[in-house]
C-alpha cells in the first residue's frame, strides 16, 4: 500500500467524532425554587450533553453542594435552596474534572474502570487519564 491508502485506512479509523470541528457549549442550569427545594428542570438535557451516567452527576453535586438530591423523571431535586450561578459553577467544574480531555482540551470522552480506578479516555486523541473518585 502507498501511503495515501495508508492515509485513508487510518481516516476511515478515526471515530466519527473526532472528525466534526462543532464547539462544545456549557449546557446552561435552567432551575426553580419551590418551598425549600431547588429543582433543575433540564437535567436530562443536561446529562445527555455531556453523555455522562446522570447518577454521576447527581453524586457529584450532591456532595459539591452539600445537600441530598434525588431524580424526579427528566428533573433533579436538591433539597435545600441553591442559587443557579453556584450550580452552574459546579456544573462547569465536573466538565472540567469529568468531559474535557487534559491533553487536546476536547469533549470526546468517556469514563472507563478498570478495577477500581475510573480514567477519562479521549476518543479523539486517545489520551488516557485517571479521575478522581468522588466519595
Amino acid at each position: 500500500m502507498n501511503y495515501e491508502e495508508l492515509l485513508n485506512e487510518a481516516y476511515e479509523k478515526l471515530p466519527k467524532t473526532a472528525k466534526t470541528s462543532e464547539r462544545f457549549e456549557v449546557p446552561t442550569v435552567e432551575t426553580i425554587v419551590q418551598g425549600h427545594q431547588t429543582i433543575i428542570k433540564n437535567f436530562s438535557h443536561i446529562y445527555q450533553t455531556l453523555r455522562r451516567d446522570p447518577r454521576h452527576i447527581l453524586k457529584f453535586l450532591a456532595k459539591e453542594l452539600a445537600t441530598p438530591a434525588n431524580f424526579d423523571g427528566t428533573r433533579l431535586i436538591l433539597q435545600s435552596k441553591v442559587p443557579r450561578n453556584l450550580i452552574q459553577k459546579k456544573l462547569e467544574a465536573y466538565i472540567r474534572n469529568y468531559v474535557i480531555c487534559r491533553e487536546c482540551g476536547r469533549p470526546d470522552t468517556k469514563l472507563i474502570k478498570e478495577d477500581r480506578i475510573t480514567f477519562l479516555k479521549c476518543e479523539a486523541c486517545g489520551a488516557k487519564a485517571s479521575a478522581k473518585p468522588i466519595k
